[in-house]
């Protein structure tokens, strides 16, 4: 046990040890064991996007890897926890029929996340979208998980039901030592199309995901634009500079109760690698928790992937 991985979990310290210790076993698994750092897999794309989508290579760089194991691709729920494994990350997160296609043959490899709610793509809300619960928290603990994931919308209109549903699984996942993750993504009626990155908005859900008793947050990147006119008069008197992607990853963690819950960010739509790169730097230089890698991760060739979650973990290690 490291004294980073020790400081983070002292942060944590009114919950009860199933829950310490399952983070630590998040903490401390994987190319960034002991660092404080994380890098996790998640693959609800499928659900969310549609496979056709989310498995189709990227053409421009090859549909096929040499190394791909066993001929596997990304339809296979098997390929996924390779890539997790092979790349070193510190957890896979999943929905629920994912994780059961691989669970058992990887049993005690690498630390599971189940995905209890998720969306798809073909009926679209804008005013009102919500999930629905898709798994339990009697799924997590038969496949061995250490976490459960839940996606909330601030800004929709159905955010009360949300709400109420995380406080009720939160509430059954930690009876059982089960650590709570939430993806807090802004959408809806109460935000704009821009204003779902903007930087005080980003703070904000990252706010309530924490004020919901989430141990792990997962957001998106915040870009320099500010929603609420308040808030723009607020930061511009307060001299806050926000120019910079690191400068606003602070103000985010800050709002995540001064830096002492684990906030990650999203990888977001496959990029170029170098321009994803740079985003990683970016967020490492800011002080974030880690990342939670996908599309960039699994659409691109077996190879390529693991290289590419490599040099994110040596990025968030040199910090």
């Amino acid at each position: 046990m490291t004294p980073q991985v020790k400081k983070i979990l002292s942060f944590y310290e009114s919950e009860n040890p199933g829950i310490i210790n399952n983070l630590a076993r998040i903490l401390n698994h994987g190319y960034l064991s002991g660092t404080g750092k994380m890098v996790i897999l998640p693959v609800d794309q499928g659900f969310e996007h549609g496979p056709v989508l989310s498995f189709t290579p990227n053409k421009s760089e090859g549909a096929d890897s040499k190394n791909s194991p066993d001929g596997a691709n990304p339809y296979d729920p098997s390929y996924h926890f390779k890539l997790a494994l092979a790349s070193g990350c510190n957890a896979y997160a999943a929905p629920l029929g994912f994780l059961r296609g691989g669970a058992r043959e990887f049993a005690g490899e690498l630390p599971l996340i189940l995905k209890v709610n998720n969306s798809d793509s073909l009926y679209k809300d804008p005013e009102a979208p919500i999930p629905a619960l898709t798994a339990s928290v009697e799924s997590a603990l038969e496949l061995g998980c250490v976490a459960v994931g839940f996606t909330i919308y601030p800004g929709s209109a159905e955010r009360k039901q949300m709400y109420e549903e995380i406080a009720q699984v939160s509430e059954y996942a930690r009876r059982y030592g089960l650590a709570v993750v939430i993806w807090s993504y802004p959408r809806g009626e109460g935000v704009s199309k821009k204003g779902e990155t903007a930087l005080d908005v980003v703070a904000y859900s990252a706010h309530i995901a924490a004020q919901l008793g989430a141990h792990i947050i997962k957001v998106k990147p915040p870009s320099d634009y500010i929603e609420n006119e308040k808030a723009k008069e607020l930061i511009q008197a307060e001299n806050m500079n926000v120019n910079q992607l690191s400068d606003r990853v602070r103000y985010v963690l800050k709002s995540a109760f001064n830096n002492k819950r684990i906030v990650i960010f999203s990888g977001g739509p496959a990029k170029e690698r170098k321009m994803f790169l740079e985003e990683i730097r970016e967020l490492a230089k800011g002080g974030s928790f880690g990342s939670i890698v996908g599309r960039n991760a699994f659409k691109r060739p077996f190879d390529s992937a693991v290289s590419l979650m490599k040099e994110v973990m040596d990025i968030y290690k040199g910090v």
